[in-house]
Formats: structure tokens, sequence, C-alpha cells
């Protein structure tokens, strides 16, 4: 409906200017017709010098007929936006009428042709219309011809380069006023519309990136989240259990469910400074090789550890050289992840958490829990987004993650991290 209204308002608007422009038009010829006797008395020495007087034919016929064709040339101006060719030849076709009668004022009804060329131009492209414009050129080198051989007995010759001339003032010269005028307006338009493409493309830009934020704080909720309240779940299992038949067994469970509860109080806290200010984000510890040890030693249940070095390497020194900081977050994440899934999936079960740095080429990650021995956690999904966010970040850091059930019934994880230089 708006747009319907808008569309309507800009017709109203342009049906206003075409009418304006055709006022316009009338008064400017009528009021120069009207305003020749004065401008002959102003220049009494005109006519010593060869300047024929304009004025004395007022009153006359071809005077009166003259007033005539301006009026309707004005008028035929009206629908040029709906027939911008056919109100260009009509005007040059009135123009021929009052060529033999109207003596030197012939050349007012010139006039009005320049403004229907200029507003042709100006509508549509020119070469649309080319024919219009040749026709409207012959008609007003046919009018002025007539006249220059009726009303001044000039030579045949004379004449037709009168009217040839005549012509190229009239239809050539707007024409290219009016081309200089349609090309400007076409640039302003075109810059506009690529200052719109690209305000779109920036907008598109932000919306990728928000996207991409949103999906990478998805990750981090579903990672902190999933690891530390799956063994929330577990330990709250085994104490449900033992309550009754070892209560000191119960106690230290219940210990471990606060001290785990304020782990993930902690995570989440530091992710929501993350978010509410950039310069909490020195503050924040980095997720790397060298904790997940750390990460091991806080999973309840038997989770070993372990690093295979190359030969001659130290034991206790740094590995993973040649992966980068988010590559190893990537791993830290999705062994945090499958512990996570082992621990409510297969619960009890005895997990390892393997890193191999002996390939020059890559370091691979490799997560294995034993077959289940008890049934998965009440209220586990079987189908999350664990595996969906391994993927997602193997796929930002360049690597490979793949997940399946093991030979011996149990689960494996493993990722391939491509060390920094590194053929693939």
């Amino acid at each position: 409906m708006a747009t319907a209204d808008a569309r309507t308002s800009a017709d109203v608007s342009i049906r206003r200017r075409d009418v304006v422009v055709a006022a316009v038009t009338a008064l400017v010829s009528i009021g120069l017709l009207l305003s020749l006797p004065a401008i002959d008395a102003a220049d009494p020495d005109g006519s010593s010098l060869g300047v024929p007087p304009l004025g004395t034919g007022a009153g006359s016929g071809g005077w009166w007929l003259l007033l005539v064709v301006l009026l309707v040339q004005s008028a035929a101006l009206l629908p040029v936006r709906r027939l911008p060719g056919s109100v260009l030849v009509a005007t040059a076709a009135l123009a021929v009428v009052p060529a033999a009668v109207a003596g030197a004022l012939y050349g007012m009804s010139a006039l009005p042709v320049g403004v229907a060329v200029v507003l042709l131009v100006l509508t549509i492209p020119p070469l649309r219309r080319w024919p219009a414009l040749v026709a409207a050129a012959a008609l007003v080198a046919t009018g002025v011809t007539v006249n220059m051989l009726v009303a001044f007995g000039a030579p045949i010759a004379a004449a037709l380069g009168q009217g040839l001339l005549q012509a190229v003032g009239v239809v050539a010269l707007p024409l290219l006023a009016a081309l200089v005028v349609r090309s400007r307006r076409e640039v302003g338009v075109a810059r506009r519309d690529e200052q719109r493409a690209l305000v779109g493309e920036r907008e598109a830009m932000v919306d990728a990136t928000l996207a991409r934020e949103r999906a990478a704080m998805a990750r981090e909720l579903h990672d902190i989240a999933a690891h530390h309240l799956s063994g929330i779940a577990l330990m709250a299992g085994v104490v449900d259990r033992q309550i009754d038949t070892d209560p000191e067994q119960a106690h230290a469970g219940v210990r471990q469910v606060r001290d785990q509860s304020s782990a993930v109080l902690d995570d989440l806290r530091r992710l929501v400074g993350l978010l509410r200010d950039e310069s909490a984000a020195a503050e924040r510890s980095v997720e790397t090789f060298a904790t997940l040890p750390e990460l091991v030693a806080r999973t309840p249940g038997d989770v070993r550890f372990s690093v295979l070095r190359p030969l001659g390497s130290d034991d206790d020194g740094p590995f993973g050289a040649g992966i980068g900081p988010l590559a190893q977050l990537a791993a830290y994440r999705t062994v945090q992840e499958a512990l996570a899934n082992a621990a409510m999936h297969a619960p009890g079960t005895a997990c390892s958490v393997q890193v191999d740095d002996r390939s020059a080429e890559q370091v691979t990650v490799a997560v294995h829990n034993d077959p289940p021995s008890a049934a998965p956690v009440a209220g586990s999904s079987a189908g999350g987004f664990g595996l969906l966010g391994m993927r997602e970040r193997a796929e930002l850091v360049g690597a490979t993650v793949s997940a399946g059930p093991a030979a011996d019934g149990g689960w494996d994880v493993r990722l391939v991290l491509p060390r920094e230089g590194s053929s693939r």
C-alpha cells in the first residue's frame, strides 16, 4: 500500500512539472511576442543597420496565427512523458504552419521545439527516438526555408542553408545540452547505487561476522557447560548410589560436585567478562596443550594422559611445536568435549588422552574410552551439537577430526593438526 501511494505521489509530481514546463514555455513565447514592439522602440537605429523591425506585424493575421501556434505548441508539451517522440514531431510540424505568413516573427516558433527536444532526451535515451529527432530537424529546416523564400525572397540555396543552420540550432544544440544533463544525472544515480551497494555489502559482512561470532560463542558455551555438567551428572548418579552404602565416598562425591559447579561458574564468568569488556581478554587463561594434563586431572573417573615424543626429546619438555594457539585451543576443546561425551554416554569407563608429537608434519590428538559398563546418564541426549562443534573448530584451523566406534567396542575421537609451514 505504501509503495502504491509513493508511486501515485511521484506520478502527480511529474504531471505537475510537465504542466509547469508547458506554462512557462507559453508565457516566455507569448511574452516575447508581445514585447517585440517595445524592443523595436528601444532600438530606433536598428533598421538603419539592416535589422528589420519585428513588431510592425503585431495584430496582423500572421501575428495572430503565430500566437495561436505558440499556445498549441506549449499545450502539446503536456503529454511529453508518455509520448516524447510524438510530442517533438507535433511541435515541429505546428511550427511549419505559420512559416509563410509570420514573416520575421517566425523564429519565435522554434522555442517550443527546443524545449520538446530537451524533454525527450531527459525522458528516454535519444537513440530510441532518433527518427523523431530527424523528423523534427527536417520540419524545422522546411519551415525556415519556406519562411526565407516567402517573407524575405531569399535564393533557394540561401534559404536551404538557413534552414539547415536553424535545424542545427533548434535540434542539435538542445540535444547536446540535454545529453550533458542526462549523463551527469546518470552518473549521480550510478554513484548513489554504488553507495547503496557498498552499504549493503558492509551490512552483509557485519551480519556474517555476527553469525560467526554467535557460532563461536555457542561452541564456547557448549564446551564449557557440557564438560562440567556431564561430570556433575555423573557424580550425582554415583552419590545417589553411595549415600546409603558408603557415606564417606558420597560426601567426597558431593565435594567434587561442588568443585565442578564452581569451575563451570568461573568459566562462564570469564566468558561473560570477555563479551562485556575487551580489556578482560588479558585476564582469561588460554587453553593450550600445556593445560591438557590439568583438564585430565580435573575430569572425574579413570582418565589417563600420555604424550608420544620423538626419539631423544625431553620427556618433561613442551610438546606440539608448530601448532598455533588457535589450533591448540581447538585441540583442548575437542578433548574436553570427547571426555564430556564419554562421561555422559559411557559413565564409569576408563578413558585415555594421547598426544602423538612424533611426526614432523602433524600432531595427532586421540581420545579413547572403553566400552560402556553402565547405562548412559539419565536425561542425556543422543544427538547434540558436540560433534558439530568439533568439526567446526577443526575446519577453522585446517585440521581434520573423526569420531566413531573403536575396535574394542568403545569410542574414538581423533584430531589431526598440521604443523605451521608443513605441506598437506
